[in-house]
């Protein structure tokens, strides 16, 4: 959420937990009551009070009241399509190091949530175009946006339409890719991103995964690409009993990034042989271009 300080004021997004851990996020009116099944919220007990305080409803049940974090309000915010969920925003933030400054090119932008994320690591003097094919998902990302920071970024650029018509001069130092197709945008990373910038690729499934990182070696104007899968496991700590949950947040994405060559570069050819009848004749996907045709058997 956008960055506040101070004493709640009229019109700021609270979080309210109580004690099993359950959230309410609402937005403070004057004269406005919020009810639970523990009894009413008097809004006006919020406002004027700093953040962090514990109130009781009419029914003298407890809730403590801040200001939601951006992780928090993400995974909770109105959604038209599936959203990139925190743990692996931070992997895209790090490891595609999106800087101050930075010009980055998103598609898609889904419901938002990543794009409220690349607008603050940007900074005031970054800028972050997202394409959207889908309007209506447009629209829903630019409420949640707006939603996040307070207003509509001035840096931020949302287009609807398909990022392969990106504008032929279009130079970016990111580009990040939520979509079924990524491999189609491989032409398009190859003549948008400077030299040493980073494609970053976000895929559900093992296949998409192959076929993204074998077109990115096909095409020869990347480093290798390096993939990996994030999973996060909480801990129950209570005295002595100190274990792993039961549940945890496990696959939701891979994540695939390379960076793009100097003009007239091409990669350099593995050192290592691929595995025996990995590139055999079952294999249908794109090849890489220093393929020996004796590592084929």
């Amino acid at each position: 959420m956008n960055v506040e300080t101070g004493p709640f004021r009229v019109g700021d997004w609270v979080r309210l937990t109580d004690p099993k851990g359950r959230r309410h996020n609402i937005q403070l009116a004057e004269g406005t009551e919020f009810s639970t099944k523990k009894g009413q919220i008097r809004h006006d007990d919020i406002i004027g009070q700093p953040e962090g305080i514990v109130i009781s409803t009419s029914l003298d049940f407890p809730y403590q009241v801040f200001r939601p974090l951006l992780c928090e309000y993400v995974v909770s915010m109105p959604r038209g399509a599936a959203i990139i969920y925190p743990k692996d925003t931070a992997q895209i933030l790090v490891m595609a190091d999106i800087f101050p400054g930075a010009r980055v090119l998103e598609a898609g932008a889904g419901s938002g949530s990543l794009s409220s994320y690349l607008l603050r690591a940007v900074g005031d003097h970054g800028r972050v175009i997202s394409y959207e094919i889908r309007e209506e998902f447009a629209e829903k990302a630019q409420a949640n946006v707006v939603q996040a920071n307070g207003v509509l970024p001035e840096n931020w650029d949302l287009r609807v339409g398909d990022v392969k018509d990106a504008p032929a001069d279009i130079e970016v130092d990111r580009l990040i890719l939520d979509m079924v197709d990524p491999w189609n945008c491989i032409p398009l990373a190859a003549r948008a991103l400077v030299p040493g910038g980073i494609v970053c690729a976000y895929v559900a499934t093992t296949t998409q995964l192959s076929k993204f990182v074998e077109t990115l070696r096909a095409d020869g104007t990347f480093t290798e690409p390096s993939a990996w899968e994030s999973l996060v496991r909480e801990w129950h700590l209570e005295g002595l009993a100190v274990r792993p949950k039961h549940s945890m947040n496990a696959h939701t994405a891979f994540l695939v990034t390379a960076r793009k060559l100097a003009p007239g570069q091409q990669s350099m050819p593995r050192t290592r042989r691929p595995a025996p009848g990995a590139y055999g004749p079952d294999y249908v996907g794109p090849r890489p271009a220093d393929l020996d045709p004796t590592e084929l058997a």
